[in-house]
């Protein structure tokens, strides 16, 4: 695993997925894998719930996971109040809990956030990266 200075970047659920579908973006998804890349547990939870739900066996995708090289950081009681902490300009832009605990770990790490989702590039103080 990858400590925190080898990461470059915190990726969403989104462009995880994008990048296990090859759709638009997987290139850009590929070259911050390379580079190191961490993602929240709640994201990854998000990965494999939507893998899942496609049909695939946990175990399958969890194999494929841990090939991707991701540094998966646990979501604990700070990492709680620090996505809390995003709620208030959050709410406005509609972003989930898995939303915020991307953002907030991004804001942890000092890292851009690269996500596939337009909304997030109003969150303030917080450096976000679109794939497409």
């Amino acid at each position: 695993m990858r400590t925190k200075t080898e990461v470059r970047c915190v990726l969403d659920a989104s462009v995880v997925l994008a990048y296990l579908q090859r759709e638009t973006g997987y290139d850009r998804v590929r070259s911050a894998l390379g580079a190191g890349a961490a993602i929240s547990a709640v994201n990854i939870a998000e990965v494999y719930a939507k893998v899942v739900e496609r049909g695939l066996p946990v175990d399958e995708i969890a194999s494929r996971l841990r090939a991707l090289g991701l540094e998966v950081v646990a979501f604990d009681a700070a990492h709680a109040r620090e996505s809390a902490a995003l709620y208030p300009n959050a709410r406005t832009l509609g972003l989930s809990l898995g939303d915020r605990a991307c953002l907030a770990l991004g804001q942890r790490l000092s890292l851009p956030v690269l996500t596939a989702d337009q909304a997030w590039k109003r969150t303030p103080g917080i450096k976000v990266e679109l794939l497409r």
